[in-house]
């Protein structure tokens, strides 16, 4: 609970890692000594003011998900349940779920990030409490250029106003709930939540993210996580 407001958590895991090779799934890729998945929910087993979190796996990889659950009594983690299509008709699933729950604040990450900080996750709550969505997210370091269709340099965008968007996204659970139900209605799918709740006309707060919570989609991004495993 974070400022008597209840917090709830879905981590879509229902990735089959096609980059990764496919087997296993990536989040069950040992990195030093724990699977993804498992370091991932930890963070938020620990966490004060997390309440309950609902994992979304895939068909193949349900008993492998509860089995991680039940062998180390993550007991914020109320329930495992079938992912969708794609990504966000994950969340869709679980967003169904977390309905039968009490929850103000619902937070959602991705699963193959499992370098959050407990300071991150309360920031991102904090300021979806106060702004009614909040996001993540770290500058970029290069020179972004927009292209054409023909690959050719239209215009250098301004890094000022660039930023790389991560999770967890948190959002103040009826916004969400209403930002999923008309993306639904319009068979609208965006690249991540936020995007639904922008097209509200509501207004999602960038919060000040962290250069090692990277998603690992690759097996260079693997190399990468090992390095910070060890450093962090």
């Amino acid at each position: 609970m974070f400022q008597g407001k209840t917090v709830g958590v879905i981590v879509p895991a229902a990735g089959t890692g096609s980059r990764m090779g496919g087997v296993p799934a990536k989040q069950f890729l040992d990195l030093n000594g724990k699977s993804i998945l498992l370091r991932t929910l930890e963070h938020f087993q620990r966490s004060d003011v997390i309440d309950l979190v609902v994992v979304i796996a895939g068909e193949s990889e349900m008993d492998a998900t509860r089995g991680i659950v039940s062998t180390y009594g993550l007991s914020k983690v109320v329930t495992v349940t079938r992912g969708g299509v794609e990504r966000q008709d994950s969340v869709w699933n679980g967003l169904q779920l977390i309905t039968k729950h009490t929850v103000d604040i619902v937070m959602i990450h991705d699963a193959v990030r499992p370098f959050i900080s407990q300071d991150l996750i309360e920031s991102v709550i904090a300021a979806a409490v106060k702004h009614g969505a909040a996001v993540p997210a770290v500058s970029p370091k290069d020179t972004i250029k927009l292209t054409n269709g023909e690959l050719f340099v239209q215009s250098t965008l301004e890094r000022n106003h660039l930023w790389i968007i991560q999770t967890p996204q948190a959002f103040q659970f009826p916004l969400l709930r209403q930002a999923f139900e008309k993306a639904q209605a319009e068979n609208f799918y965006g690249t991540d939540d936020a995007s639904l709740v922008e097209r509200l006309g509501k207004k999602v707060k960038i919060v000040p993210g962290s250069y090692d919570n990277i998603k690992i989609t690759t097996p260079e991004d693997l190399e990468l996580a090992e390095l910070i495993a060890k450093r962090i």
